[in-house]
């Protein structure tokens, strides 16, 4: 969905921060600034899909936005437990925005164990709207109320909303022939319905989703569009919804241009797109299904048009293996995964070492180790990235730091590998693939130039005069070797893992030869041409916060904090983690405290400490959920005063 912002110069700000309400009928409209909402049920509630239709219809009415979407690894986690609860949180406001916020403002609770695993979230004063169907004495039990929270005084610091969902959905729909079980399922579409009343959401837009989803079922859709309806109007009939909320479009938060909403996985995929377009060659994707890559399967799937051939491989090496032969055959190719098939692939990524060829590893990291948390985020993966190979084996490292920067962050990385001919990770993360935000659809001529040339003929002459060709005859400048797609006539030439000779290709086993091929391949990763690192010191800081990843939000949203308070602070974001940027020696130096919050146990931290012998504060958090703006504004605000 897309939305025409024109200039900021050409829009009048509306926006009023606080309580200020206006009349309208019987029922008052107070004006936000920013609200957070979280919908949480069952696994199998369509808690997603509820947040993600009102993520939709708030992109198209222009606010900035970031979502946080949680959910179990089980694909039907067990009813009504703890474990099987199932979330998604939105941010949404009408000024720029970075996260999807610290704590809701509004908690949608479709059970007894949804409001347990998040009323600990919310501030005093929130709103909480529970489905009181739901709360029976067994339902309770099960997550270890004794009595029920809704009556026992537990909530009166908060503003509870009961209503019975699942009743007035199954009512709703009785003019529809459909079981009780069948209309029941709908419920999250009355719960959509009343939330879109209650922040002025457009309906157009899901009312055609839901056409469109069910084309095939007609009956649904409209149950579910009925469904939907009864939600919107119980909000604006109902005594217990007395204020409804107005947050004005971001008007001044976005430079001109059309926008979309976009999530990570979906931007990278576009990204690599982009990429094959840009460099006029296929796109080749080989792939095993894995959470939270496979969303990238998916969608590359749909694009045959643009000359996208995907490969659902049986396994995690046949999926890498087959995208290093599409490099071989003169494609751009890409392999995803998450962190345990990064360790399948391993090998294979070694063999494109040795290969010089280009190869995009794209690494969703999530919480590990072995299969640890499928469904939650986690920055452990970047010392496997760095490392995980036998043998001396760089590879270069790029990582993005928002949902919409993983389109540029595709193109960032298929150019070093075009250009350099290595492979190259491209290290996103859960976090990034599952949120949205707005992404300003980009220009065709604001995208860079990755045209390849590939060897046509011959490019040394022997000392007899004869013409040949070299495989591993290098570039003086970048040190790329040249790239032949096999078949060109007199381009014959010999590949495999044992070691090469230099320039001829043949099989060396000369200890010098392979002391100069293990460097070369070094100098030639450290010599890739990488933009200087950007700091944002205003104010001469003795503090600076050094991030990299999906870690840039948060950390951007308690660097604005401490500065609002008066506080001294800089901040620089690394994109390109091997090789670093050639500044970033010099950048740490100038500051008395380097602290670098990660979500590991200190990887970067760790790198930094041995490049550049500079004394690294690490702030560390490994549970599977991004950090809190509130929780670093403290640890950093301490680190300035410390």
């Amino acid at each position: 969905m897309t939305s025409q912002v024109s200039s900021p110069a050409e829009q009048t700000d509306e926006t009023v921060v606080g309580a200020q309400r206006k009349p309208v009928g019987a029922k008052d409209v107070r004006r936000l600034d920013r609200v957070i909402i979280r919908f949480a049920g069952d696994s199998g509630d369509g808690m997603q899909l509820t947040g993600d239709r009102f993520t939709s219809e708030t992109a198209s009415f222009g606010n900035d936005l970031s979502t946080l979407p949680n959910f179990p690894a089980e694909i039907r986690a067990p009813a009504g437990t703890l474990p099987g609860v199932s979330s998604f949180q939105l941010h949404f406001a009408d000024h720029d925005i970075l996260t999807p916020g610290d704590a809701p403002n509004v908690l949608v609770a479709m059970n007894p164990a949804a409001l347990k695993a998040n009323v600990g979230d919310l501030p005093r004063g929130a709103e909480i709207i529970v489905n009181t169907d739901e709360f029976t004495k067994r339902a309770m039990q099960k997550v270890g109320y004794d009595t029920s929270p809704l009556e026992d005084g537990s909530l009166d610091g908060y503003r509870l909303h009961p209503v019975p969902l699942t009743t007035l959905t199954v009512e709703a729909l009785t003019e529809f022939d459909l079981s009780r079980k069948e209309a029941e399922r709908s419920k999250n579409m009355f719960a959509l319905g009343l939330l879109s009343w209650m922040y002025h959401r457009p309906t157009e837009g899901t009312e055609k989703f839901l056409q469109s989803k069910f084309a095939k079922k007609p009956d649904i859709a409209a149950a579910n569009i009925a469904a939907y309806r009864a939600g919107w109007n119980f909000g604006e009939t109902t005594e217990d919804f007395a204020v409804s909320y107005e947050v004005a479009p971001a008007a001044t938060a976005f430079p001109p241009g059309t926008y979309r909403n976009i999530s990570g996985n979906l931007s990278l995929a576009y990204g690599l797109i982009a990429a094959s377009r840009q460099a006029d060659l296929p796109l080749f994707l080989g792939s095993y299904p894995i959470t939270p890559a496979s969303d990238i399967l998916h969608e590359l799937s749909r694009h045959k048009n643009f000359g996208v051939r995907t490969f659902q491989a049986e396994d995690e090496i046949a999926g890498i293996g087959a995208a290093l032969g599409a490099a071989f055959g003169g494609s751009l190719a890409v392999t995803t995964t998450s962190g345990p098939g990064v360790a399948l692939k391993s090998e294979t990524i070694g063999l494109a070492v040795s290969l010089e060829l280009p190869l995009l590893v794209v690494d969703i990291q999530r919480g590990g180790p072995s299969t640890g948390l499928p469904t939650k985020t986690e920055q452990a993966d970047l010392l496997q990235a760095m490392y995980g190979r036998n043998g001396e084996a760089p590879v270069p490292v790029v990582a993005p730091r928002t949902p919409a920067d993983c389109f540029d962050a595709a193109l960032e990385a298929a150019r070093i590998a075009l250009t350099y001919r290595t492979p190259v990770f491209l290290l996103s993360d859960g976090y990034l693939a599952n949120g949205s935000e707005p992404w300003r659809i980009p220009e065709p001529d604001e995208l860079p130039d990755l045209a390849v040339r590939f060897a046509q003929g011959p490019n040394h002459t022997l000392d007899d005069g004869t013409e040949v060709f070299w495989p591993y005859k290098r570039d003086p400048q970048t040190l790329a070797r040249p790239w032949a797609v096999p078949g060109t006539p007199g381009l014959e030439h010999r590949i495999g893992g044992i070691e090469k000779q230099d320039g001829t290709g043949n099989i060396s086993y000369d200890p010098a030869n392979h002391d100069f091929m293990v460097r070369t391949r070094q100098a030639k990763v450290d010599g890739i041409a990488v933009p200087d690192l950007e700091v944002d010191d205003p104010d001469g800081a003795r503090t600076l916060v050094l991030g990299w990843g999906s870690t840039y939000g948060p950390i951007t949203a308690a660097v604005r904090r401490l500065r609002t308070a008066g506080e001294e602070i800089a901040q620089a974001h690394l994109r390109h983690l091997n090789p670093f940027p050639a500044n970033l020696g010099a950048v740490l130096r100038r500051y008395d405290k380097v602290v670098v919050p990660e979500m590991n146990l200190g990887q970067l931290a760790t790198l930094i400490r041995a490049k550049y012998l500079v004394d690294a504060q690490s702030y560390n958090q490994v549970n599977g959920m991004p950090f809190k703006a509130e929780q670093l504004a403290t640890v950093l605000k301490e680190a300035i005063d410390g």
